[in-house]
């Protein structure tokens, strides 16, 4: 399943577990939001819990003692085998562009798993008739930070070209604060080409107050009484952040210049309701032949015991957070 140097789960769940628990970090099997069968990934800066009941789903991501950043719904926690697509909460992967069949296809069913020295593992699904395309998250921590690098692909096993693209969305925790970085300003007339592609669905009122659109940052504030709002960007800045009361999430991904993205050109897309906020990166919208497939690759950091800012005037609020861009060279 990987070209990484991979153990096989030949012995058994706990006997692999236990066995790599003591050749790595701390990677366990552990009963947790009501399933059985999930692994939890872990140093002394971050934690992860992944299902292999249902999935590929991250459930939890976590500075040690701290809240998860993710949202999940309880209602929908310990269940399997439903015959429509769950929410669930937590990180998942989609096929892009969105369709009401194809892309909402359950993800209710155990997944394949593999652990993957020094501290990863590879999750991936059966393919869902009739299209015939596998899901396979490769999730790999770092053993000295916080970072979370995981590679999203989806794989046509179909007899047929697939036009696709990978959707990687987190579901973030309500009340926080989504950050995401602009270009800097030019100047007229020096600058007469445009710098920036922003892209929005036709329920996103843009006086919304929840909105926030200043000359290096957009934010938008998860709120439990926002209405449906969705934007997104051709995203060349690298990064988007997510502001919570003790953390401040932050997921980097690439734009490729010269391919072809979905939904008008976007790598990056956000939405918010009244119960979260998703954080979402696509890759390039590619046909794939039968047998090929089609990837994009995000990091994680996640910095705890973050003071909150002063103010959200841009300068102020550059100021508060370059500082803790800076040791992850952004």
């Amino acid at each position: 399943m990987s070209a990484l140097p991979v153990i096989a789960i030949a012995l058994g769940f706990s006997r692999a577990l236990a066995y790599f628990k003591w050749r790595v970090m701390q990677i366990t099997q552990l009963p947790e939001h009501g399933w059985e069968n999930n692994l939890q990934l872990a140093n002394e800066h971050a934690e992860l819990v992944i299902s292999v009941d249902v999935g590929p789903r991250v459930l939890s991501y976590r500075a040690p003692g701290g809240s998860n950043v993710f949202k999940n719904y309880p209602e929908q926690l310990g269940r399997s085998g439903e015959d429509q697509w769950m929410i669930r909460g937590g990180h998942r992967l989609w096929i892009a562009p969105e369709h009401e069949e194809r892309t909402y296809a359950p993800d209710n069913s155990p997944v394949k798993f593999e652990l993957v020295q020094p501290g990863g593992a590879v999750l991936e699904n059966e393919p869902v008739a009739p299209w015939g395309i596998r899901k396979r998250l490769e999730i790999a921590m770092s053993p000295h930070s916080s970072e979370v690098t995981l590679r999203h692909i989806l794989i046509n096993e179909s007899d047929q070209p697939v036009e696709m693209a990978s959707w990687a969305l987190s579901v973030m925790a309500p009340g926080g604060l989504e950050i995401i970085p602009l270009p800097p300003l030019g100047q007229h007339p020096r600058d007469l080409q445009p710098n920036r592609q922003m892209i929005v669905w036709p329920y996103t009122d843009m006086s919304d107050e929840r909105w926030r659109f200043g000359w290096r940052y957009i934010t938008l504030r998860q709120t439990s009484w926002g209405v449906p709002t969705k934007l997104g960007l051709a995203h060349r800045e690298k990064w988007v952040g997510y502001l919570m009361k003790d953390a401040l999430f932050i997921k980097t991904f690439d734009f490729e210049d010269g391919e072809n993205y979905p939904d008008l050109g976007c790598n990056f897309e956000t939405f918010s309701n009244n119960e979260m906020l998703e954080i979402e990166s696509l890759g390039p919208l590619r046909t794939v032949e039968p047998g090929g497939q089609t990837s994009h690759t995000e990091k994680w950091h996640l910095i705890g015991h973050v003071p909150q800012p002063h103010s959200l005037k841009q300068d102020d609020f550059e100021d508060w957070l370059q500082p803790l861009l800076s040791p992850l060279g952004l």
